[in-house]
């Protein structure tokens, strides 16, 4: 999607939830830094109500994978020189999207994945409605008969890589959390969203009621928040999308309106925050599984991301998938189509 790239130079940050960022921070988690975190203990810059201070720019950019690679199947972690090897070959690589690709390093603890349950590092099989569902939504995108069928990321209605869930992949990989006693807003530069969670204890939204980024509801477990979300709705998430493209993350598979989402956020460090989060949807997958991914503090702003839904674009891609079914079919090419598109 060129629309973003084209605006990628303006600084603009949203007024409602900017915030200052304390001093330079090192670029995300460097693999020389594997040793464990220092516990923020009594150290934690905390908010006037107790918790952790969250706020700030995360960047969440990692060369770790989602799933675990086939050829190191059986391992949990990588060693030194395998993961300079990944960050040469990474370094000397073309990027499509090039903007700010050398931040990514592998993630600081060494893990052959992000995904670390189940054990083997993938994603647990899909149910046989869930792959069902998956193929006809796949047949559907292929076809593009109305914009419904393409992937939301494409209609720049969520982006394909902030959430929720967070997965790292592309380009714009920034969040900006901000805290009140009552709220946490998550600000995403990809397709610039801000998911607003209460933390006041409210009750969900009645079952009816579906939202794109589901019904949130906040927490703390000591110095963890916890964010739980439902009430999605049937085309799945900005991340989790019906036929997603993302083949770096091995993402091509979505929830659909069961699906339970556990986040999690915990400070290792000052400059390290540990994002977790647990995908539980019983008709889509046989098992739930989770993610553990660290983000670093970023002395970045957060750039204005300026993709519209209903964009220009959409004309294009549908009238295309009309001109080729029309130059295969066999009536046009014989002269005796009646009610020509």
């Amino acid at each position: 999607m060129g629309k973003s790239l084209s605006v990628r130079g303006c600084r603009r940050v949203a007024a409602i939830i900017a915030v200052v960022v304390a001093g330079a921070v090192p670029a995300a988690g460097q693999s020389s830094a594997a040793q464990p975190r220092a516990s923020i203990g009594s150290t934690a810059s905390r908010t006037p109500d107790g918790h952790p201070d969250l706020q700030g720019v995360w960047f969440f950019g990692t060369l770790t994978p989602l799933q675990r690679p086939d050829d190191v199947a059986g391992r949990t972690h990588l060693t030194d020189e395998e993961i300079a090897a990944i960050e040469t070959r990474a370094g000397s690589r073309p990027e499509t999207f090039g903007l700010f690709a050398d931040r990514s390093k592998y993630a600081f603890d060494k893990r052959s994945s992000l995904i670390v349950d189940p054990p083997d590092g993938k994603v647990p099989a899909m149910t046989p409605a869930g792959q069902k569902r998956q193929d006809a939504r796949s047949a559907a995108r292929r076809a593009a008969d109305n914009p419904e069928d393409l992937p939301v990321y494409e209609r720049c209605i969520l982006g394909f890589n902030a959430g929720p869930p967070i997965i790292p992949a592309g380009y714009n990989q920034n969040i900006q959390l901000v805290q009140t006693r009552d709220y946490v807003v998550i600000h995403t530069e990809m397709v610039h969203t801000a998911r607003i969670v209460p933390l006041d204890g409210r009750p969900r939204l009645p079952s009816h009621i579906r939202q794109w980024n589901g019904d949130s509801r906040g927490r703390w477990e000591g110095d963890t928040l916890v964010i739980t979300s439902t009430n999605f709705t049937s085309m799945g998430t900005g991340t989790l999308m019906l036929d997603g493209n993302l083949a770096r993350t091995g993402i091509g598979w979505s929830p659909d309106e069961n699906l339970t989402l556990v986040e999690r956020f915990k400070l290792a460090d000052r400059d390290t925050l540990i994002y977790e989060f647990t995908i539980n949807d019983p008709t889509v997958w046989t098992k739930p599984w989770t993610v553990s991914l660290p983000m670093a503090r970023s002395d970045q702003q957060i750039f204005e991301y300026a993709c519209h839904e209903g964009n220009y674009d959409m004309r294009y891609m549908l009238s295309g998938a009309r001109a080729v079914e029309k130059a295969a079919d066999p009536a046009v090419k014989t002269g005796t189509e009646r009610n020509p598109r």
